[in-house]
């Protein structure tokens, strides 16, 4: 038997407290320096709660990259129109590491140091990279774009992409550009880029 409507948005509500008050906290002085306790407090919520509905803060964690997996699974590219497919999926990405900010640097952290827990989140960041693979394979099968190494384009590509969301320590800037307006530049960036390479000989 289900509980109560008003109870099953309670807890929901307490989840979605303790999920916004984590991504926070990891985002700013990552996974290791953050404790239960410290989640918790930011949630105002009791520290038993999170045992009860996470079991733990590595469950936590996890659960904070629903959105990736649900955006991933939901979104699918028609490769029958490559750039099209290419505009498409880099837009996309920078709308969502704008909207979800906190996550993607979670996420960067995670990767810069080679985080014993990223074996078990293949399923949040390795689709993006197939995907991307899959789009520039048949940009060049139909002759839209042409490059030499299809690994260095993807890593051209992705890292324009996660750069996109400036980083005021590193390149202070003048103007706040709008989500849709650093999309724009990225993917005018990439299809230039792309389109210019000439390679080593």
């Amino acid at each position: 038997m289900s509980p109560p409507k008003d109870v099953q948005e309670k807890n929901k509500h307490v989840k979605d407290q303790i999920l916004k008050a984590a991504k926070k906290l990891f985002s700013s002085q990552g996974y290791e320096a953050t404790t239960v306790r410290q989640i918790c407090e930011e949630a105002g919520v009791s520290l038993a709660l999170v045992s009860y509905h996470f079991g733990g803060k590595e469950n936590v964690f996890f659960a904070l990259f629903d959105p990736i997996r649900e955006t991933t699974q939901n979104h699918l590219y028609d490769l029958s129109k490559p750039l099209d497919a290419l505009i498409d999926f880099c837009r996309s990405f920078v709308l969502f590491r704008y909207e979800e900010h906190e996550l993607i640097t979670i996420l960067q952290q995670e990767l810069f140091l080679m985080s014993p827990r990223l074996e078990l989140m293949t399923d949040v960041f390795l689709p993006s990279w197939d995907e991307l693979r899959q789009i520039l394979t048949a940009c060049k099968e139909q002759g839209v774009i042409e490059y030499e190494s299809l690994e260095m384009t993807i890593n051209f590509v992705m890292g324009t992409l996660i750069f996109s969301l400036s980083n005021p320590f590193l390149n202070p800037i003048e103007k706040n550009y709008s989500p849709e307006e650093a999309a724009e530049q990225a993917i005018g960036y990439i299809l230039k880029g792309i389109r210019n390479h000439k390679g080593t000989q």
